[in-house]
């Protein structure tokens, strides 16, 4: 990813008011959600869960970007559009989480955009991750300032 595509992803994704969407889960994550409100887990079922998120009315008002999982990469809203030309098309920054999904060659064709790579952070950006606190402490407990010892490790 050249720096010029970076920035232009960084600032997308950031977008005041709007967030990311992680529809990353895997066929068995969103099994067991399907699970839960008695629906097959089918490819069919899974692309149709999702079609209807991305279509949503206004879901390009609150949202800069969506993780894709593997599959849902190369997956079709109803009208057949590709889920990664359809979010484009709303202003949204389709992505593809590359620890446990799609190799980066798959991906580029499609249209998406890596989320995770230390290639697409250049070595002079600063580090801004904020420390996240322990998943073991009590959200009430947590400090809301960061001391020297609680700062992120890039």
């Amino acid at each position: 990813m050249n720096e010029k595509t970076l920035n232009e992803t960084a600032r997308g994704m950031v977008a005041s008011g709007r967030g990311i969407l992680a529809a990353d889960e895997s066929t068995s994550t969103i099994g067991k959600r399907f699970d839960g409100i008695k629906v097959e887990n089918t490819e069919e079922n899974r692309r149709a869960y999702r079609d209807m998120l991305f279509t949503a009315p206004g879901v390009e008002k609150n949202t800069s970007g969506v993780i894709f999982y593997d599959e849902t990469l190369f997956q079709k809203s109803a009208d057949g559009t590709p889920f990664p030309k359809l979010l484009a098309a709303k202003g949204i920054i389709p992505g593809i989480k590359v620890d446990t999904g799609a190799k980066p060659a798959r991906a580029s064709p499609s249209g998406a955009r890596s989320s995770r790579s230390a290639a697409a952070r250049p070595a002079t950006t600063p580090c801004t991750r904020m420390p996240r606190p322990s998943r073991a402490t009590p959200r009430c407990a947590r400090k809301t300032t960061s001391s020297p010892s609680s700062s992120p490790k890039c």
